[in-house]
């Protein structure tokens, strides 16, 4: 499977997202990894999108926010050894994180949350087929 495509503006976090479904796969045991010219099938998937929405606010002040909710998609496509494309979809993954000191830091923390409930609706989309 090659790492994800990413047309965000979140730096390094195809790494992240391609293992952690790699990980799910595995966890699932359905379908078994192998490298590109062993295999029946290649998943290319691009990570769209990460958004950041407040979802807590500091009593007696909403414009400072004490909680994020976080998401994270994907669009994917399972391509099979002749070039066609056997199926396609997206996957979104969803957490919340309170705020500390940093809001960026605090994000890229709850990133691998996110990263795992996308992992496995993919996954799940993938092996149940739907």
């Amino acid at each position: 499977m090659p790492t994800f495509g990413n047309t965000t503006l979140s730096p390094r976090i195809e790494v992240l997202v391609t293992s952690t479904v790699i990980k799910q796969f595995q966890q699932d045991g359905t379908f078994r990894i192998a490298n590109e010219s062993q295999a029946d099938a290649t998943l290319k998937a691009e990570i769209v999108g990460v958004g950041r929405s407040p979802a807590r606010s500091v009593r007696g002040n909403v414009l400072a926010t004490t909680e994020f909710n976080l998401s994270l998609t994907v669009k994917y496509s399972l391509v099979g050894r002749d070039g066609k494309v056997i199926t396609a979809g997206g996957a979104t993954g969803f957490t919340s994180f309170f705020v500390g000191s940093d809001v960026s830091t605090d994000e890229r923390q709850a990133m691998p949350l996110a990263s795992e409930e996308l992992a496995k609706q993919l996954v799940s989309q993938l092996s149940e087929g739907w």
